[in-house]
């Protein structure tokens, strides 16, 4: 399962079903789940941990040193769920010192070619990123967040879950969760409503994070009025609460 042209470190811990393509190299203190393929010239430093039944396709970079001037060798980590699908030039780096020491991408993901994902940054699970998306270091992207091609995502930036970044977005502040948002610098559009509905979120829900949204965006209250009456309207719906919730926990401001 593993080519004769792909260098393994002795110290790598690869479970006995997975693949290794040509000209791949694997270096120490990585370790790769069972059922996982790696193809050709695929690069991987450790220390990297590797899920179950993810592939990787050629000429990936994962677990390579920050991209960051302070750091000075710290042995941190890069970990990876189960399910993955890493697309190719895709580039993921270890975490910092400063920054907590890991990277972490979670479960069942698709990064499209070129994506890269920066120093720190925690990714969620069943997320999509399109072609060349890219997040600067320690940024946070909940579950089911998507990012569309080539968005960019400053650092310390958070991306709420079942948000949608369009294509070419330039994200300098907080997404809120269930958000559409667009252009350079990105702006809120609306509720994410056809992803809402292919998952199953009830009429009656989007409906309220609708209001929600107008509430917030469109009657050009202050952030903390619009938040009191947001609350006395809808505090019986749990994706309103989660949507305000996220807005007050903010600390860069949202987009808007």
């Amino acid at each position: 399962m593993i080519h004769e042209t792909a260098i393994v470190d002795p110290s790598a811990r690869i479970a006995d079903d997975v693949s290794i393509g040509a000209y791949s190299v694997i270096g120490a203190e990585v370790e790769i789940g069972e059922g996982t393929k790696i193809g050709p010239h695929v690069v991987i430093h450790g220390p990297t941990t590797i899920g179950r039944n993810n592939q990787v396709f050629q000429f990936a970079s994962l677990g390579e040193q920050p991209q960051d001037l302070k750091y000075a060798n710290e042995p941190t980590r890069l970990e990876i769920g189960d399910h993955n699908m890493i697309r190719e030039f895709v580039t993921l780096n270890r975490g910092t010192a400063e920054g907590g020491g890991v990277t972490r991408i979670g479960s069942h993901n698709l990064l499209m070619a070129y994506v890269h994902v920066a120093h720190d940054c925690q990714v969620g699970s069943h997320i999509v990123f399109a072609n060349n998306a890219s997040l600067a270091g320690h940024v946070v992207v909940e579950d089911y967040a998507g990012l569309g091609g080539f968005s960019l995502v400053h650092q310390f930036t958070r991306i709420g879950s079942h948000c949608f970044t369009s294509m070419g977005s330039a994200i300098n502040r907080d997404v809120p969760p269930f958000v559409i948002v667009s252009g350079n610098y990105a702006k809120a559009y609306g509720i994410n409503k056809v992803g809402l509905q292919r998952k199953g979120f009830s009429a009656e829900a989007i409906r309220a994070l609708q209001n929600a949204f107008k509430i917030l965006v469109r009657s050009h209250q202050s952030r903390e009025a619009a938040m009191e009456e947001i609350q006395s309207l809808y505090e019986a719906h749990a994706e309103v609460k989660q949507f305000v919730d996220f807005i007050s926990a903010s600390k860069r401001g949202i987009v808007r």
